[in-house]
């Protein structure tokens, strides 16, 4: 596991080496994989998956090569919608009668207000974004409705 960890960690880098990245974001919820109920045998596979072990690997290396690494609070990213703009609250700050106005529809996709269906986990990834972006002085004009809809495929095993 520690050979994928780091393997997937240079991936990272590397593209950020590549492309002239100079920040990566990182959503992390604490405890985020504490008590989980997914099913027996999904929690087996799941609860394996060393994230903070990837997470540390990544602002190690990042650091090493001069690469700003941000970590962040995720809570709400998957739920609201980028298009549409959501509130996105922090966990325990959620307002009372929020709701988001889009909905996960199945695995892997995302229905926005206007019935707009894009890939569920480029929304996500907008959402964490989105809230780090003002501190940062990052701009999201280059986050497009087009990436959402059909986001780039990189095959980074063959």
């Amino acid at each position: 596991m520690r050979d994928a960890t780091n393997k997937a960690a240079r991936i990272v880098i590397n593209h950020c080496i590549d492309h002239k990245i100079g920040t990566v974001v990182f959503g992390w919820n604490v405890g985020q994989k504490d008590s989980i109920n997914l099913g027996s045998k999904t929690n087996q596979k799941f609860v394996q998956v060393p994230t903070a072990r990837l997470k540390n690997r990544i602002a190690q290396l990042c650091e090493q090569y001069g690469i700003k690494f941000v970590e962040t609070e995720e809570s709400y990213t998957s739920k609201t919608s980028f298009l549409d703009n959501d509130f996105l609250p922090t966990f325990g700050e959620k307002p009372e009668g929020w709701k988001e106005s889009g909905k996960r529809v199945s695995r892997g996709l995302y229905r926005s207000q206007d019935g707009t269906k894009i890939n569920a986990d480029c929304n996500g990834a907008a959402n964490i974004f989105r809230k780090v972006a003002v501190k940062l002085g990052l701009n999201s004009s280059g986050i497009s409705r087009g990436a959402l809809i059909s986001p780039l495929r990189l095959f980074i095993w063959s």
